[in-house]
């Protein structure tokens, strides 16, 4: 009825998708995980034939057995209705904060802004003439959305910063799509920038092959709902903090660090490592990769010329594919599969 035969249906199904994304909390409601009580009812029903009447009859049995654990009347249609309660569609609406008009309109542009990111093969922002601590909150987001950054400039004059798009990995990840996209609301914290992102177009698509350009600029009007100097930690570093926190070493962790200026360009190392004596440590994390990226990387931290830094490079990286060599690596590595490990940074800290 909202739609009718009205023109403006995708805006309107625009907001319907915000209201039910941004503003809204689904969850799975029943009293036990649907996984279970399905096994549950297919082992009640497997020893007969299948048909509508056995059915009813292992739902029922499973029903009572409910009510016997749970204390109270359960009947066989409420279990058919939980059977499948983890399906997205069948997910009940728990909490609605209802945003003010204004709000809701401003969460619609920037998500017009940060759609088109999906399709970029690289972007290229120029943040200029800001307070340092707006530089270090960007770049504390560059590192917490896991991008891949080329970093040229210093706090005086200015930073570029290249960042590769979803479209030039080697195949196109949602994730890292999701990743860059998520970045836009934090640039807006940003007091001067400029951003261009070059665009690969759509199969089917009518303009040139070459793609298209799409920029953007302070004062574009764009609102950002992230909380200024408040960024989130990302799952792989909180886990390494929190393991990090049951080790029993005078190591001290440190999460709040400075920018380390390397030849051309500047490196945010994820954490700090402190000990009693004085020594210290920079641990950063490699995150997305493509070639290019892993060999600046590394060459970035050997010209450095730093004995401070500790790389840790996942295991699942095909180094031989990015045409990196055991001896193009910086001098100290820890590498991981799925976690960063304590015992394995301790043991290079050690030697």
């Amino acid at each position: 009825m909202l739609e009718a035969d009205q023109t403006d249906y995708r805006l309107k199904r625009g907001l319907a998708h915000l209201l039910t994304t941004a503003f809204s909390t689904f969850e799975v409601c029943s009293p036990l995980a649907p996984a279970e009580l399905r096994r549950r009812v297919f082992t009640v029903s497997a020893p007969s034939i299948p048909s509508a009447k056995q059915s009813l009859v292992a739902l029922t049995a499973v029903a009572d057995a409910l009510s016997q654990e749970l204390g109270r009347d359960i009947g066989p249609e409420q279990v058919r209705v939980w059977l499948y309660a983890d399906l997205p569609e069948a997910h009940v609406l728990t909490r609605f904060e209802a945003p003010t008009p204004e709000g809701l309109l401003e969460r619609y542009n920037l998500a017009q802004a940060q759609g088109v990111l999906y399709r970029a093969s690289q972007v290229v922002l120029t943040a200029h003439r800001n307070d340092p601590g707006e530089y270090k909150l960007l770049f504390r987001y560059l590192k917490l959305f896991g991008l891949m950054a080329y970093i040229e400039g210093d706090a005086d004059h200015g930073f570029t910063l290249t960042i590769d798009g979803p479209a030039s990995l080697f195949m196109p990840s949602p994730r890292y799509g999701l990743a860059l996209a998520k970045l836009l609301p934090a640039l807006l914290h940003v007091t001067r920038w400029q951003l261009t992102a070059t665009l690969v177009p759509p199969q089917r698509a009518t303009f040139p092959s070459q793609g298209r350009r799409f920029t953007l600029q302070s004062g574009c009007g764009l609102v950002s709902h992230y909380p200024p100097g408040q960024p989130y930690d990302s799952i792989l570093e909180q886990a390494f903090a929190e393991r990090w926190a049951k080790t029993s070493t005078p190591w001290r962790l440190e999460r709040e660090v400075d920018l380390v200026p390397l030849p051309g360009s500047v490196m945010v190392p994820d954490f700090r490592l402190v000990h009693p004596d004085g020594r210290s440590f920079l641990l950063e994390i490699v995150g997305y990769w493509r070639p290019e990226y892993l060999r600046k990387k590394f060459a970035q931290v050997r010209r450095a010329g730093r004995e401070d830094i500790i790389l840790a490079v996942s295991e699942r990286l095909n180094l031989e594919r990015a045409g990196v060599r055991d001896a193009d690596l910086p001098a100290r590595v820890v590498w991981f599969k799925d976690r960063v490990l304590p015992q394995a940074v301790l043991s290079v800290l050690e030697n």
